[in-house]
């Protein structure tokens, strides 16, 4: 397991090795660091700026070199987001080391959790939020798939469909309270009577009529937090998720 001193040197190691790269023009920590809320746990979260677009992928293929070499990555993954590109690496101690590349005409704040280390930054401009609409469609969209997955007696599908009306019924809830709605990172901060009603949705074992159990109270926990963001909305989907609930216990067992 890496310590936190391992993880400032390699920050630290990181910006230096930045700061004397002529194509990187700007860098910035991001993630917990930037925000004052790291803990034992966090990663190492770095943006640049790269002068020349062209060159982005010279130096990220350069960048990954020394990330195998230097620090012994096993593994990496990448993530786009517009004309960003997050490079994830995994080290042989877990330390995760997230590099995010990204032309210098692009260099912006997208979150709060941004400190420019050096270079200059445009005006941050983060994401949109999510649309409680957004969120809601997907609910139900995999109500219908759970729904169908019971009755096919497909219960590893079903379990998986019950998470995601679970996740996006959490999302709406993260949103109405002004919390992080992706991955998951809000919902911890819910207050607990929020939270409390989507217990009752986890699934205990794979079969039949536990997942019936889970089913109904993901709808119900659902239909609830939906009142709470649009209320014409969960007045058109009431029937709807009534039959939902009633066909799926006709196929249950």
């Amino acid at each position: 397991m890496f310590t936190p001193e391992k993880r400032e040197r390699v920050r630290a190691e990181l910006l230096e090795s930045a700061a004397q790269d002529a194509r990187i023009t700007g860098a910035a920590i991001t993630g917990s660091a930037a925000a004052g809320r790291e803990d034992r746990w966090s990663d190492v979260d770095l943006a640049f700026a790269v002068h020349d677009a062209a060159a982005v992928p010279a130096v990220l293929a350069d960048w990954t070199t020394v990330l195998y070499s230097r620090y012994g990555a096993v593994y990496h993954a990448d993530i786009t987001a517009g004309a960003w590109i997050y490079r994830a690496f995994l080290l042989p101690d877990t330390l995760q080391v997230d590099l995010a590349f990204v032309p210098a005409a692009e260099f912006r704040p997208l979150a709060p959790s941004f400190r420019l280390v050096f270079g200059t930054a445009g005006e941050a401009h983060p994401p949109a939020p999510a649309a409680p609409a957004g969120l809601i469609g997907l609910a139900w969209l995999y109500a219908v798939h759970a729904r169908s997955s019971i009755a096919r007696h497909k219960f590893w599908q079903a379990e998986y469909m019950i998470g995601g009306i679970r996740n996006h019924g959490l999302a709406l809830a993260c949103l109405r309270h002004d919390l992080p709605t992706v991955h998951g990172r809000g919902i911890d901060q819910l207050p607990p009577g929020v939270v409390t009603p989507w217990e009752d949705s986890l699934v205990r074992q794979l079969d039949g009529a536990e997942l019936f159990r889970a089913f109904r109270a993901a709808l119900a926990a659902l239909l609830d937090e939906i009142r709470q963001s649009d209320a014409q909305a969960a007045k058109r989907l009431e029937e709807p998720f009534r039959r939902l609930v009633e066909s799926s216990f006709e196929t249950a067992a």
